[in-house]
């Protein structure tokens, strides 16, 4: 789930920042640098090609190469105020994007083909933000709220109906995203005093918590695509256990799918922004994400 607000400094004053999309080896632990903008730009999709990257920047999505360049404005017609929750179906034909452009502010989840173009309503209810795409292509994951309720697990299918409520635990559950045998749900909930990732059967039964210690806020898990790891981002216990704000020191964690302890592959400026989405490699060996700097 995503917020459009301005990314601000901890005097909540506006910061200026360097935006740098990275890309990670987890055999190596090899960070390159895709590209680096003043621009401050979110949350990258890598294509199911392996050719580019989309991410958001300023209510848009944007297209670069991987090998990196001059990113390219994907037409999403009327949808202005895009936030950073947004990804790709699994033929890689069509975009699921998050926008805010309606009248009451709240964001509903649309699709347009992958290349641009109208974007078709899934979501005639805010707020709901999408984080997930079921491998078979049938059904969305998303955070929702219905009716005032708490922010929860939600899942339809592509076209908008049947529409399902998967977790209603007390408090938020957050960053549903799909194992890529579609057999579960991995997502962030604080129903344990602090914000934890655990998982789900698709059907929302069988909820169990698989990160657990006190040190850490554990938020996005995002299953490789040969289902052998997860990653997430990992906040300091400085911050509001329901919250995942910018600027702050963050660490990538990646623990076994089947279970055991996580371990640090990077260490970062980040927070917010930095890998809300589904961005591992179609060949399951790095992923994506985007660091950032404080200009003074």
């Amino acid at each position: 789930m995503s917020r459009m607000a301005a990314n601000s400094n901890e005097r909540g004053t506006a910061a200026r920042v360097q935006s740098a999309l990275e890309t990670l080896d987890i055999a190596t632990g090899e960070r390159r640098c895709v590209y680096r903008t003043h621009d401050h730009i979110e949350a990258p999709n890598w294509s199911r090609d392996g050719a580019h990257f989309l991410f958001n920047r300023d209510g848009l999505i944007y297209r670069l190469p991987v090998q990196g360049g001059e990113p390219e404005r994907v037409e999403t017609g009327t949808l202005h105020r895009l936030n950073n929750d947004h990804g790709i179906s699994p033929d890689g034909t069509l975009l699921a994007v998050s926008d805010q452009s309606q009248l009451d502010g709240a964001s509903r989840i649309h699709i347009v083909p992958i290349e641009g173009g109208a974007p078709r309503l899934v979501t005639k209810h805010g707020p709901s933000y999408w984080h997930g795409w079921s491998p078979d292509g049938t059904r969305l994951a998303y955070v929702a709220s219905r009716r005032g309720s708490d922010l929860d697990i939600y899942t339809c299918l592509v076209d908008g109906s049947d529409e399902s409520r998967l977790t209603d635990a007390p408090g938020l559950d957050d960053g549903p995203d799909y194992s890529p045998d579609g057999r579960y749900i991995y997502f962030n909930s604080l129903r344990s005093g602090n914000m934890k990732i655990w998982r789900m059967r698709a059907d929302g039964s069988e909820q169990e918590q698989c990160s657990f210690g006190e040190e850490t806020r554990d938020w996005f898990a995002h299953p490789s695509p040969d289902g052998r790891w997860i990653v997430f981002i990992a906040f300091g216990m400085d911050i509001a256990v329901g919250d995942h704000p910018a600027n702050k020191n963050v660490s990538l964690m990646i623990m076994p799918a089947q279970g055991g302890a996580p371990r640090v592959i990077a260490t970062l400026f980040g927070g917010q922004g930095t890998i809300n989405v589904p961005s591992w490699s179609p060949d399951g060996r790095a992923f994506a994400f985007v660091s950032y700097e404080l200009l003074v």
